[in-house]
């Protein structure tokens, strides 16, 4: 009889996504009260007690600064996102933001907001010629887009202000292999984010908050701003200088900033647009999320494989044998010998085995030739260092 897992829900996710678990297997709802997993969006997780029960935690979205990690990386639990499954609805937010402020929209649609109602067309049109010379904008093509954090999200902007027109000027220190392969060859590489605030009319922010992002945008980098940059934050409110910002607004270095996290020292500034993170509320980027981490979730509580885990390496190996074993533990020498030993010292011979590691995590997935019990399962269990171990028998 196959095994049922739980699955508690934490925030409202897309049905396009829940109903990808089977119903004769698995149980998923509110109320689960001893889940295998969780899935969850916005939720902030870190004053919550996880049960014990728990073998993976899914975010449909990006970002998971709203989950304990670090705890769970300690429990042998992995953490999975949905990396790039949004990136789309987040490029066309920037590019709406951009139009935004070149045109300079908002003020625009504020003063024709404030007009009389009572006015007639002949008045009203009179208020109207007189007042847009105020609104005077700018055509992107001919001027320089910024890009700092070229992944999926920066790379779709790189191409789509491309083909507006722009140059472009893209900065990553930790791009990827991949990332660079899908980056448009138009983009001009910059050595350093002050290259990026000298050379740039709009710079857009495309970065994870880590500690060496946190401010990453400071009073010093602003200094190097030309006059009337507009700035663009669709990353994390963290990563710029709120205050470096606010002043820098004020004394015309920056024409606008574009922030996708409103924040109260910017309220009611009319050099802000600041949207109330709208960046993945599209339709189609929390069903493509919503589908993405649920996959992923199955294939690890079925099969034990890891993709896109935040603190695990990435694991695929595919079936040859019904007897599979998962076993996470610390990335420390020796840790694939003794689990080869415990295999050998129980008679069982391994057909497939892969191992990987990632920082301070290693993950082992290993299909052995006969059925696997559950002494086998305690000794592993009791090697030092190891932090989880699953048997994974196919039905």
């Amino acid at each position: 009889m196959a095994r049922t897992f739980e699955i508690l829900v934490l925030n409202q996710i897309s049905p396009a996504g829940l109903e990808r678990f089977p119903r004769e297997t698995y149980r998923v709802g509110r109320d689960a009260a001893s889940p295998d997993a969780i899935l969850v969006r916005s939720h902030d997780m870190h004053s919550m007690a996880i049960p014990d029960s728990v073998l993976g935690v899914g975010r449909a979205g990006a970002g998971t600064n709203n989950i304990p990690v670090k705890a769970l990386s300690a429990r042998g639990v992995p953490v999975f996102n949905a990396p790039g499954a949004n990136a789309n609805a987040v490029k066309e937010l920037v590019l709406a933001g951009m139009l935004m402020a070149a045109r300079n929209l908002p003020v625009a649609l504020g003063f024709v907001a404030a007009l009389p109602r009572s006015l007639d067309n002949a008045a009203l049109n009179k208020k109207v010629e007189a007042g847009k010379k105020d609104f005077a904008g700018i055509e992107l093509p001919s001027h320089t887009l910024g890009v700092i954090g070229l992944g999926k999200v920066g790379s779709l902007v790189a191409d789509a202000a491309i083909r507006l027109g722009m140059d472009v000027l893209g900065y990553d220190p930790e791009i990827t292999v991949e990332a660079a392969w899908s980056l448009p060859s138009q983009v001009k590489k910059a050595h350093s984010i002050e290259e990026v605030m000298r050379a740039c009319q709009f710079i857009s922010l495309h970065v994870p908050l880590l500690d060496v992002t946190r401010h990453l945008v400071s009073a010093k980098a602003l200094e190097l701003a030309q006059p009337g940059t507009v700035l663009l934050n669709f990353s994390r409110e963290e990563i710029v200088d709120s205050a470096a910002v606010l002043a820098a607004l004020d004394r015309g270095r920056l024409k606008y900033y574009v922030t996708d996290f409103p924040a109260g020292v910017f309220a009611g500034h009319l050099r802000v647009i600041a949207l109330p993170h709208l960046g993945a509320s599209t339709q189609e980027a929390e069903e493509n999320c919503a589908v993405m981490v649920v996959d992923q979730l199955r294939d690890y509580l079925e099969d034990g494989n890891v993709q896109n885990a935040v603190n695990f390496p990435n694991v695929v190996m595919a079936r040859e044998s019904p007897y599979r074993i998962a076993a996470a533990n610390a990335n420390v020498p020796n840790m694939v010998g003794q689990i080869s030993s415990a295999m050998a010292q129980a008679g069982l011979n391994i057909h497939n085995m892969i191992n990987r590691s990632k920082g301070e995590m290693a993950y082992t997935l290993l299909d052995v030739d006969s059925p696997v019990v559950p002494e086998v399962i305690a000794a592993l269990s009791g090697i030092q260092g190891v932090l989880c171990v699953r048997y994974l028998p196919q039905e």
